[in-house]
């Protein structure tokens, strides 16, 4: 029989083993965790955890955000809630240098407020803002690197899949979660315009100005933007006021973005049928990848190695900053090799005890995990983005594509540091919200 920290490090090699054979996530962990677990507590107990982890996951009522909020970006999705956005951004900003590509940050952002996902979030802007920007001649590199690049907001700013993920993992409030990343999540959508910006007067002929239009144009344009703004007020808004919980809110704001697609006569029988299957096979998909994950979270936390670890990492003589950029880097590695799905769960068994052991906010970390997804979407040569980006724009090579995401991977590098340095632009909201 193997030690139980020696089968713990076997385990983890096996599992990076199999994931480069494009075993899905979900079942290598899960195999991969019973294995050890019952090499560690034998059979009996391996069964039981087998049993009690399988209905305890999906049982959980925190479980009921991520479909609630999945089915309202669907809603969003159908009801043109997004279109509306990007039309009003590029009536303020499509005549400058670079606008078409800043409305579609703009785009970006505003769909982000209303759905936790960053290909979601990508591939529609896709569909949306690059014929713009062909039309009126951008460079490929600019107009795919801020869709590619744009997309990312989509789990940073809240509602945010992978945020939901973390807080249930780490065992923090969600609510607190979201509110902590708004404030980076605004700046960073600044950050990408301004990036733009600077690269369009240094090379003013990858994307020049629209047609500028009438200001009666532009003002009449914001009326586009209520339903974002409606959907903002509802979840974000009624979190932080503490009238509803971040359950609650997902099924107000999953309902409320009905009620828009029925107002604005956009939403069907047919796409109310099609939001439904499509947020079954994105719950079920995550829902498996969760129950792997917390099998083999258990089997490694039996083996004692995040134990070993937060004791090894405590008792070193090196500031624990060096220690949280020790990580930083580790994920950077990780991030350029692997999906953010199988980062989640790989990890943060292993960093949050180290993390809460040398005193870091855990919500936080959170959100410096979620930038370093952010970062992990784009950076080559696994970046999901911009894979999504390539299928769906033929015509642009994807060597293009990951040419013109290096500003934007610039302004990411530069909110991070912001939030290290800064702890408060994440941790004010949280720390003044409601109860």
């Amino acid at each position: 029989m193997l030690s139980p920290i020696v089968a713990g490090w076997v385990g983890l090699i096996v599992l990076f083993a199999v994931m480069v054979t494009g075993i899905p996530i979900g079942l290598a962990m899960a195999a991969i965790g019973f294995t050890g677990y019952f090499l560690i507590a034998g059979y009996p107990g391996a069964v039981t955890q087998l049993h009690t982890i399988t209905f305890s996951t999906v049982a959980s009522y925190d479980m009921t955000l991520l479909p609630l909020f999945i089915l309202m970006g669907e809603f969003a999705y159908f009801s043109g809630i997004i279109r509306g956005a990007y039309d009003a951004m590029y009536k303020w900003l499509g005549h400058l240098p670079g606008g078409l590509a800043m409305a579609t940050i703009g785009g970006c952002g505003g769909f982000a407020a209303i759905c936790g996902s960053s290909v979601a979030c990508a591939s529609t802007m896709a569909s949306i803002a690059y014929p713009e920007m062909k039309r009126y001649k951008y460079d490929p590199r600019l107009a795919t690197g801020s869709i590619a690049s744009g997309g990312t907001l989509g789990i940073l700013i809240p509602p945010s899949t992978p945020m939901v993920i973390y807080a249930l993992i780490a065992q923090v409030s969600v609510g607190k979660m979201f509110m902590a990343g708004l404030v980076p999540g605004i700046i960073l959508t600044v950050l990408f315009m301004v990036a733009i910006s600077l690269w369009t007067r240094l090379n003013p002929h990858i994307g020049p100005g629209g047609a500028k239009l009438a200001w009666v144009e532009r003002i009449k344009s914001i009326t586009n933007v209520w339903p974002v703004v409606i959907l903002i007020v509802i979840v974000l808004g009624g979190i932080w006021g503490g009238v509803i919980t971040a359950m609650e809110a997902a099924g107000v704001g999953a309902f409320a973005a009905f009620v828009i697609g029925i107002a604005t006569k956009k939403i069907n029988l047919k796409n109310t049928i099609s939001s439904l299957e499509s947020t079954i096979k994105t719950t079920g998909a995550i829902f498996t990848i969760l129950i792997g994950a917390m099998i083999f979270n258990y089997f490694i936390v039996m083996s004692g190695i995040p134990a070993w670890l937060a004791a090894f990492v405590g008792d070193l003589a090196i500031s624990r900053y060096l220690v949280l950029i020790v990580i930083l880097l580790i994920y950077l590695l990780l991030g350029a090799i692997m999906d953010t799905m199988a980062m989640t769960v790989l990890t943060l068994p292993i960093f949050l005890p180290i993390m809460d052991n040398l005193g870091f906010d855990l919500i936080w970390f959170g959100i410096i995990f979620v930038i370093m997804c952010e970062m992990a979407l784009i950076t080559p040569p696994i970046g999901m983005n911009v894979f999504v980006i390539s299928g769906m724009i033929r015509e642009v090579p994807m060597y293009q594509v990951f040419r013109g995401i290096w500003p934007f991977l610039a302004s990411i590098i530069v909110i991070l540091t912001l939030v290290v340095a800064f702890p408060q632009i994440a941790m004010y909201l949280p720390g003044i919200m409601i109860k």
